[in-house]
């Protein structure tokens, strides 16, 4: 147990880190970080169905401590719900009304799209 915690709390670190880099980065492109976020919950998507396959397929049991340490802790701290939140709703509050449902929905759709095409890329791979 004490090893799980810690690879999802090192890999948690690790996705944090990422996540903020990447958002920053957005926001220096685009002039509005809540596109980074979108980005990261897209791209978190797709890499947590390819993983969900992978550590399946090909570690069967002996693929926990990569999904504690790359799903749970990198993806659960690169990905954010609570950030997309924090974004839609500053962009609702500011009377960007059209942006945020557009953002919502597009974070929605696009991550659920992700997951699944992540899964059919890693199915495909291993038959």
């Amino acid at each position: 147990m004490i090893e799980k915690l810690l690879l999802i709390g090192a890999g948690g670190a690790i996705g944090a880190m990422l996540r903020f880099l990447v958002v920053q980065s957005a926001g220096h492109l685009t002039g509005e970080t809540a596109w980074g976020t979108l980005f990261v919950n897209v791209v978190g998507s797709f890499l947590m169905g390819v993983l969900a396959i992978y550590v399946v397929h090909h570690l069967g049991d002996g693929g926990a401590r990569l999904g504690a340490f790359a799903m749970t802790g990198v993806l659960g701290g690169f990905t954010t719900f609570s950030a997309y939140s924090l974004d839609a709703f500053r962009m609702w509050d500011t009377g960007n009304w059209v942006a945020a449902v557009v953002y919502a929905s597009a974070t929605v759709l696009l991550s659920l799209g992700a997951v699944g095409i992540g899964v059919l890329v890693a199915r495909a791979a291993v038959e």
